[in-house]
């Protein structure tokens, strides 16, 4: 009972101090009175602030369609979410300076074969996503400060990929998440499942869903507001329904906080058999070595929850969502089999910069160069087919030439071991009709020559 009273206590102070804070910001905008040391602004004062922040919020907003890039902009809706990163790009922001060297420790290699891409390109703006399911809603909006189209959640529910049918021992998860500027504490956070059971089974949308189906699994959740200067991210395991540990740490990748830190995290998920590896941008948050249940059971569930009521304007945006399986063994494939290809090379949109979050998998490739110093590759680059022809196959021997000066640079491989060439869309390894060919057709070639 004392701790109960003391947790009150806590809780009760931390909100009177976020109200006083949150009263403050609102009488100096709305020009308003604010009940004293409280949380509450009058009435009218808050629906006129509120009515504010939404109109700054949304606006027609006019962007130019890029080729090859992982989701295109539309004229339709845009939504303003501060770009603290500095540039854009494909598949979420590369962090705008942020090196190749920052992601030195960076050691996620993702799956060889993408099961499914989800750029939200073929949806219409306004609408939830046609191959999604919810008992919520949803729309897809886009960003001033990033291309592409995006699944904008401000609701709490369910949101489920539909064409998502099971979880293999070796996969990799990606997603770039991104919120409003000032997103408040009491707001909830977003929560990713991966659990046995199936997406379509119907008791997966009652709250007690986990011990109703009594499903293992593992439970990750995000907010990017849980203390002073940081977020928070809280992972969890479940056997039968029963939560059997749980920890949360504080995050800086993701820090919103009375609008200081990016509103902007690329969130990297590994599993292998029992093991789950987690990152946000550059760093590895978690790495737990039985957080899967060895069960048996198929593990065929996986979903986004936002659980609890959003406070003001605040909202999650998802965009890019890669599922990928297969441990890509690059030694084999490269000096056995003679080419090694891979689409974990990600560029910034139509452009030969390569996104920091490339670094496992040139680290990767490099390991074999150094260990094998007579091998000579020749580096071709590819590109899905939108666009105009010939400007995609000159951003492909860019992008060739980009990974070359890479290698040379930062892993001192010697330059007369390497040459380029790029090939455009020309040899596509899958449709581009979809959104999973075109990214697997976005990639990088190795052949030992």
């Amino acid at each position: 009972m004392k701790r109960i009273f003391v947790f009150a206590a806590i809780t009760f102070c931390a909100h009177a101090a976020k109200g006083q804070s949150t009263s403050d910001i609102l009488k100096q905008q709305a020009g308003q009175g604010v009940k004293e040391g409280a949380k509450t602004v009058t009435e009218n004062a808050g629906d006129k602030v509120t009515g504010r922040l939404l109109n700054e919020l949304f606006g027609k907003k006019k962007k130019k369609n890029n080729d090859n890039t992982e989701g295109s902009a539309s004229p339709d809706k845009s939504i303003s979410v501060k770009d603290t990163t500095g540039t854009g790009s494909n598949a979420g922001a590369s962090g705008g300076g942020v090196s190749l060297q920052t992601y030195s420790k960076f050691d996620f290699i993702p799956g060889d074969k993408i099961l499914a891409f989800d750029d939200y390109s073929k949806d219409a703006i306004g609408d939830f996503p046609a191959s999604w399911n919810t008992n919520s809603t949803g729309e897809v909006v886009t960003s001033s400060a990033r291309p592409g189209h995006w699944l904008m959640l401000a609701k709490p529910g369910k949101f489920i990929p539909g064409y998502f049918k099971s979880i293999p021992d070796n996969f990799t998860m990606e997603f770039d998440l991104s919120c409003n500027k000032d997103y408040n504490y009491y707001s909830p956070p977003l929560i990713v499942y991966f659990l046995t059971g199936s997406n379509s089974d119907k008791d997966i949308f009652d709250n007690w869903f986990l011990a109703v189906g009594k499903r293992d699994g593992v439970k990750f959740s995000i907010q990017p507001t849980g203390g002073v200067k940081t977020g928070y991210a809280t992972i969890e395991n479940f056997e039968d329904g029963k939560s059997i540990m749980k920890n949360q740490v504080p995050i800086t990748q993701f820090n919103n906080r009375e609008g200081r830190g990016d509103q902007y995290v690329h969130i990297s998920i590994w599993r292998q058999k029992q093991r789950i590896r987690v990152y946000l941008n550059e760093d590895k948050v978690y790495d737990i070595p039985r957080a899967f249940a060895e069960t048996g059971k198929p593990y065929s569930t996986l979903f986004f929850e936002i659980f609890g009521g959003f406070k003001n304007q605040d909202r999650y945006l998802l965009n890019n969502i890669k599922f990928a399986t297969g441990a890509p063994d690059t030694r084999n494939k490269l000096m056995t089999e003679g080419k090694f290809s891979t689409t974990g090379i990600l560029f910034d949109v139509n452009s030969a910069a390569i996104k920091p979050q490339s670094f496992g998998v040139l680290k990767d490739i490099a390991s074999v160069l150094q260990d094998n110093s007579s091998v000579r590759v020749k580096i071709v680059g590819y590109t899905d087919s939108d666009g105009d022809a010939a400007a995609n196959m000159t951003l492909s021997k860019k992008r060739a030439g980009s990974v070359k000066d890479v290698l040379i640079k930062n892993f001192a491989i010697d330059a007369s071991r390497l040459e380029t060439d790029g090939k455009g869309a020309t040899q596509p390894v899958a449709s581009n009709s979809t959104s999973e060919g075109k990214a697997q057709n976005r990639r990088v070639e190795f052949i030992k020559q």
